[in-house]
């Protein structure tokens, strides 16, 4: 299933609720404007869909991975025919925010960045786990083709709004803009107010393929733990936001299996402990006390989980020139209003730098990282508010100082 999620900080999700046809199965959540992140999560299937489930759960962008799961409520069922809406309990009102994340990441990169965005504007937010990221589960999340993936975006809208899909401003960050791209070109979003692109372009994401696998061979192949692994992220410069990076991580990373891998070694020291304790029976209560405190330190050690990255991104190697070859043709040939966020104004190849005195507009955003929108979430939500309020797509909030 592919994931469109409201944000929830590195939760395995939910599974289906009842028995689904097992065509490929997509799950979105949504995120209500003026709370921290809390969204709902809807579970659906693709193509013949038979039932879905609505979940609440709230966010703090605080958290360190973890979530705390509110009241659930359930969406009436879906069944072939039907046009495809899921009913929830909720009072959201203004344009989608349709956010989709870089690869890699998940649809927690953009936990900080919605509770800013809610807190400027009359919006609501939908932020999905594209195909094998995240939470999402499908029958081939090896298929992370720009076709496919675009047309996965089509059936989370279709699914969450039927026939009748309120206005959608599409936001992606580097793969999620590239994917983005394609999909509003194909016209997958027929109700597509705009279209804004992250820290991707077509010149420099070509040139940066030739040194992406020996970037992903210099990263860590594990963490010793989630708060290691948000340390990394912090130091190495891939989040430059601690906020974010707590949140965000938790959708980057997994426990790693470890079934079995250290049953030899808790054999060994149990086996070392009964032999000490016949041996030595006038030391009887030091023994005792000894063998709790090993096995109680053992206990602890089982406990401790190595992380690895959720996605092997250099098996995903086959899908990055699709992503991003005529990036910038398709990007121009948008009809709907664009905005293309840049980390720095160095990015901008030729076909963009014609363009974006005519047909888009730019804003670049110093001292930030590739990961633009987690580094300066407020001077992304600045960008993006303000851009939506000069369409007249939405209004700020009452009581707002832009």
């Amino acid at each position: 299933m592919t994931q469109a999620r409201g944000l929830r900080p590195g939760d395995s999700g939910p599974g289906d609720s009842g028995q689904a046809t097992q065509a490929r199965r997509l799950r979105a959540r949504r995120l209500r404007p003026g709370d921290s992140g809390p969204g709902d999560s809807s579970q659906v299937t693709q193509g013949q869909v038979t039932r879905a489930q609505v979940t609440r759960r709230r966010l703090k962008p605080g958290d360190s991975g973890q979530v705390t799961q509110a009241q659930g409520t359930q969406a009436r069922r879906l069944r072939p025919g039907d046009s495809g809406q899921v009913t929830r309990a909720s009072g959201s009102h203004g344009p989608v925010l349709l956010l989709l994340h870089g690869g890699g990441h998940s649809a927690l990169s953009w936990a900080v960045f919605t509770a800013v965005i809610c807190g400027r504007i009359n919006c609501r937010v939908v932020a999905m786990d594209l195909r094998g990221h995240g939470d999402t589960k499908v029958q081939d999340s090896e298929d992370l083709s720009a076709e496919t993936m675009a047309s996965d975006i089509s059936k989370v809208v279709e699914v969450l709004y039927g026939d009748a899909p309120p206005p959608i401003l599409m936001i992606g960050h580097s793969m999620g803009g590239a994917i983005a791209v394609h999909a509003a070109a194909a016209n997958h979003i027929p109700s597509l107010l705009g279209l804004c692109v992250i820290d991707v372009v077509e010149g420099t994401a070509m040139e940066a393929l030739n040194s992406m696998q020996s970037f992903l061979r210099s990263r860590p192949k594990t963490f010793k733990s989630l708060e290691n692994a948000i340390e990394w992220s912090v130091k190495s410069g891939q989040i430059r936001n601690i906020e974010s990076a707590r949140v965000s991580m938790g959708g980057q990373v997994k426990k790693q299996e470890e079934q079995g891998r250290r049953a030899g070694e808790t054999n060994t020291i149990g086996g070392g402990i009964l032999e000490e304790e016949e041996e030595e029976e006038e030391q009887e209560g030091e023994e005792q006390s000894n063998s709790k405190r090993l096995k109680e330190e053992e206990q602890e050690r089982q406990r401790s989980s190595v992380f690895e990255w959720r996605v092997d991104l250099s098996r995903t190697e086959r899908f990055w020139t699709g992503w991003f070859r005529g990036l910038s043709a398709l990007f121009l040939s948008c009809t709907s209003p664009k905005l293309l966020l840049l980390a720095g104004v160095d990015r901008l190849d030729k076909d963009l730098t014609i363009g974006q005195m005519q047909v888009f507009q730019l804003q670049v955003l110093p001292q930030c990282g590739h990961a633009v929108h987690e580094d300066a979430p407020d001077k992304v939500a600045d960008a993006i508010a303000s851009f939506m309020v000069r369409h007249k797509f939405t209004d700020f909030k009452e009581g707002f100082l832009c």
